[in-house]
């Protein structure tokens, strides 16, 4: 099982970072990277939950959205075509005295099955740095969604 943690530091709110998560709309993959609009399958939502298949490349989980603490998204895999167990992702939001966010971002990879041990494996490692990249560039374009907002 592969646990992964990053940090990163943004100038949108809690509140802005939590809205571009739970926004299941056309376009997601603008803002993430690894889920590609025609993956996306919305199976139930809630006010302050839903339940989402995404994913791309070949690579799918059906996850369970849980944003009802303001400062973090829990994100659970109750389905994938590679990942069962614990898998999932959990963002934590903290405030700075700046005004900026703390992004505390953890992903568990438990794989279900030879391919998803061995994916597993991959981004535990040499893989870390795919999951970076895209991590920041989620940042930037929440970031960049919230300057298009502004009056």
């Amino acid at each position: 099982m592969a646990t992964i943690h990053f940090t990163e530091q943004t100038t949108a709110t809690p509140e802005q970072f939590v809205a571009c998560l739970t926004d299941f709309g056309p376009g997601r993959q603008e803002l993430f990277p690894n889920s590609a609009d025609e993956y996306l399958r919305i199976h139930a939502t809630g006010e302050s939950r839903a339940e989402v298949t995404e994913g791309s490349g070949g690579v799918w989980e059906r996850l369970r959205y849980d944003w009802s603490d303001p400062e973090r998204v829990v994100m659970t895999t109750v389905d994938s075509n590679l990942w069962g167990g614990a898998s999932g992702h959990t963002y934590a939001f903290t405030r700075l005295p700046d005004g900026s966010t703390r992004l505390d971002v953890t992903v568990v990879r438990e794989g279900r099955n030879l391919k998803g041990r061995v994916t597993g494996l991959l981004l535990g490692s040499v893989g870390r740095g795919v999951l970076a990249k895209a991590l920041k560039q989620t940042v930037r374009a929440v970031e960049a969604r919230q300057r298009l907002a502004r009056p």
